[in-house]
């Protein structure tokens, strides 16, 4: 028996509205976007001298002061002059830097001039994803695909946590570890006289106040949070 063209047509459609709807996970994308908001800061220091000028000094802790460089940044310093006055001169930024709870790390080559400082300021700023996504029915099976909303806590979780963004984009060089702290607190362990830190030296814990996680952006700094 032959069907008559527009009926074979008719049940070809209804076939396939029966059908479940592929799925794939394109759909629901559940990755952290990271928007670059790194600082460049050049600065000079007079001849043979590594002692920043009035005008520099003040720049710099106006940087640290307000945010344009933070603690949670990943701050590396290139300074130039011979080994020694190089050293003094990271030395001299590096404790500025410190007073604003800033660790800074030299930058090695430094291609600077003899008398210049650069000092750059490696941040980014974390979008979360878009969280929660039911896109897919949860009872929907039929691909034996995960559902759309696998995964979204893990992602929106690192995207919060994260104390240095830039670590999302490269990992930070694995340095020796320094023996003598380390040992000691396993002996103070094995030996039973672990200190424990008091109430009054805790202090009061708060939770921070945070934006919806739904395409909020999430920073290194408290500011940004």
């Amino acid at each position: 028996m032959k069907l008559h063209p527009l009926l074979a047509v008719g049940f070809a459609l209804t076939l396939s509205a029966c059908l479940p709807a592929e799925y794939t996970d394109n759909e629901a994308p559940k990755n952290l976007t990271l928007d670059n908001a790194s600082a460049h800061l050049e600065m000079r220091f007079p001849p043979g001298s590594s002692h920043l000028g009035a005008r520099d000094a003040a720049r710099l802790r106006t940087m640290a002061a307000t945010g344009g460089v933070a603690p949670a940044d990943r701050v590396t310093v290139a300074v130039g002059g011979s080994p020694a006055l190089a050293t003094a001169r990271f030395d001299a930024i590096a404790a500025e830097l410190l007073r604003y709870r800033i660790a800074a790390t030299p930058r090695i080559p430094a291609p600077v001039g003899p008398n210049q400082a650069v000092i750059e300021s490696e941040r980014y700023l974390v979008t979360l994803p878009k969280c929660p996504n039911w896109s897919k029915f949860p009872a929907e099976r039929y691909e034996n695909t995960f559902p759309s909303n696998f995964g979204c806590a893990t992602a929106v979780n690192l995207g919060m946590i994260i104390a240095s963004p830039a670590d999302l984009v490269e990992g930070r060089p694995l340095a020796m570890a320094d023996g003598q702290p380390a040992a000691a607190a396993v002996n103070r362990y094995l030996n039973e006289r672990v200190q424990l830190p008091t109430a009054a030296a805790i202090g009061p814990l708060a939770a921070p106040s945070v934006q919806a996680p739904g395409g909020a952006a999430v920073g290194g700094t408290g500011s940004q949070q």
